[in-house]
């Protein structure tokens, strides 16, 4: 059980206990179990930089994107000030604040946690149709499904649909039910953007000879077909996140086959097969395609 928590006076001055208000107790709860907390004021937002700190002229939180020098006792710049410390959770600054919160909120990716947020019927219809279960978390308009494992967040990745874990935060409500199980590829893919330009189509490669001359290795029939042969079994294969999935066969092939002339218009369309008897639309074979060859260089 929490502990009434003391508050610091000057010498002549008796000390007094202030018995902890549930957001302060829960948000003492997370930091004993290593999940960094903040306090969040009305309208489920952090509390705005002190005075000190406004426009982030202090740099910054080291552990923000761009690290910098911030040392302030306050609960500045939003996510970045969560904390797993009790005795700055306590402190006479962030006392203040929470007197005038609203909610708890907690680090994701600060505790190795990634939180998949759906907003609406329809995203949790989707979610359990395409992911794994794991710990769910009931929200006032949806529910969090709560993973082991870290990755970039991104807002709107499908309607009604945020990830969170680094470098945001996300509202404390309850410990939720069910175990957390390893985040899957599914969930990180939804991070991944398509390339703004789509070719109209794809093409066979063209590119000098190599400069030193000679037969090309990869010409040798039995060697490229066996290097098809396994990009197709990988996609086939593939059990979830089937977009990245070729996406990342794509670039293979293209890393080991694209500078030497090898690939004809017969080899890409025996992956963009594979990749169609897997789901995938002919646009999004031609988008991994050419966000290979962009990435590639070629």
């Amino acid at each position: 059980m929490t502990q009434p928590a003391p508050i610091r006076r000057s010498a002549n001055q008796r000390p007094r206990l202030l018995r902890p208000s549930p957001l302060l107790t829960a948000a003492l709860d997370l930091a004993a179990r290593a999940i960094p907390t903040l306090p969040l004021r009305a309208g489920k937002v952090p509390f705005g930089n002190c005075r000190r700190c406004a426009d982030n002229v202090c740099g910054g939180r080291p552990n923000m994107k761009t690290p910098g020098p911030c040392t302030c006792p306050n609960p500045c710049h939003g996510w970045a000030a969560a904390t797993t410390d009790p005795g700055l959770i306590i402190s006479p600054t962030w006392m203040r604040a929470w007197r005038d919160a609203a909610a708890v909120a907690y680090h994701p990716g600060g505790a190795g946690l990634t939180v998949v947020d759906l907003d609406n019927a329809e995203a949790i219809e989707w979610a359990r149709a395409s992911l794994p279960a794991t710990r769910i978390v009931r929200t006032t308009r949806g529910e969090h499904w709560l993973y082991q494992g870290v990755m970039q967040s991104a807002n709107a990745v499908r309607p009604g649909m945020d990830v969170k874990s680094t470098m945001a935060y996300a509202r404390w409500l309850g410990p939720g039910t069910g175990n957390r199980t390893a985040l899957p590829d599914v969930v990180r893919a939804l991070v991944v953007k398509e390339p703004s330009t789509v070719r109209p189509a794809p093409h066979a490669i063209t590119v000098p000879a190599r400069a030193m001359g000679g037969a090309c290795r990869h010409r040798t029939p039995a060697y490229l077909d066996r290097g098809i042969a396994m990009a197709e079994q990988r996609i086939t294969e593939a059990r979830e996140a089937v977009h990245a999935t070729v996406y990342r066969t794509f670039l293979a092939v293209l890393s080991t086959h694209g500078r030497c002339g090898c690939l004809t218009e017969a080899h890409i369309a025996r992956l963009f097969t594979a990749a169609q008897a897997k789901g995938e639309s002919p646009r999004h074979c031609t988008d991994a395609w050419t966000n290979a060859l962009t990435r590639l260089g070629l």
